[in-house]
């Protein structure tokens, strides 16, 4: 049988969420920081099965501190070692729902969800990837920032569709999931120092035997330091609309 549902409002369901319970450790439980995750996977399922009726969901939120590794890390040899090193620098280890390497968030990270209804079968993942980075990066420029799309060489995750400043440090990664009748596409910002970001992916990829240079590792707050956060997501949130 056919399940039919009736035509998805016009514009976006926009989400704004609060901060995830806690804020640093040991304050924040694991469940928080599993909490952040599988929300857009909730999202994701709801947009698909039509109880989200619009077609197009932005979600953008402030995560705990955490390091989201994938599933493919989670079989190296070095993963408890790469765990160990999560708790020692004050981040929850979790297994993130999409693919790439290991990503370190914190309360000072913007992450955000654009989820989009495949009503007429699956869409072009590279064309999804590039049209999101394209609006990114017009978004970051209009706050100032000298951004573009592209990998950086040497970056962490590596992703042909990251978005850069200045050709020289990332700023955001992205990455998808897809299932039947929907697409995720889900990303993080972050906005302060870079230090605490840098010790822990260091350790974590060492641990895991994973190259990547440091010091391509950027924030939107070492790029153009006083933006206020809402102005950021206000920002983000423009771009990703219909």
């Amino acid at each position: 049988m056919t399940r039919s549902s009736p035509p998805a409002p016009a514009g976006t369901l926009m989400i704004r969420e609060p901060p995830s319970t806690g804020g640093t450790l040991p304050g924040t439980p694991v469940a928080a920081a599993d909490a952040e995750l599988k929300r857009s996977l909730e999202l994701l399922r709801a947009v698909a099965a039509g109880k989200i009726p619009h077609r197009r969901v932005v979600r953008v939120s402030t995560p705990p501190p955490m390091v989201a590794m994938s599933r493919r890390e989670s079989r190296m040899p070095g993963f408890e070692e790469a765990r160990r090193a999560c708790i020692a620098h004050g981040f929850v280890p979790v297994i993130r729902h999409t693919g790439g390497r290991a990503v370190a968030y914190d309360e000072t990270c913007v992450v955000f969800d654009v989820i989009l209804r495949e009503a007429g079968g699956p869409m072009d993942q590279a064309l999804f990837f590039r049209d999101v980075g394209d609006r990114l990066v017009a978004a970051l420029r209009a706050l100032g920032v000298d951004a573009r799309l592209g990998e950086v060489p040497g970056e962490y995750c590596p992703g042909q569709f990251s978005v850069n400043a200045r050709g020289a440090v990332k700023l955001i990664g992205t990455s998808q999931r897809a299932v039947r009748g929907a697409r995720l596409l889900s990303g993080m910002l972050p906005l302060g120092p870079v230090d605490r970001f840098v010790q822990v992916l260091v350790a974590v990829n060492r641990a895991l035997g994973l190259d990547w240079d440091p010091v391509t590792f950027g924030t939107l707050g070492h790029e153009n330091p006083g933006l206020p956060r809402r102005a950021v997501e206000d920002a983000l949130v423009a771009a990703l609309d219909e």
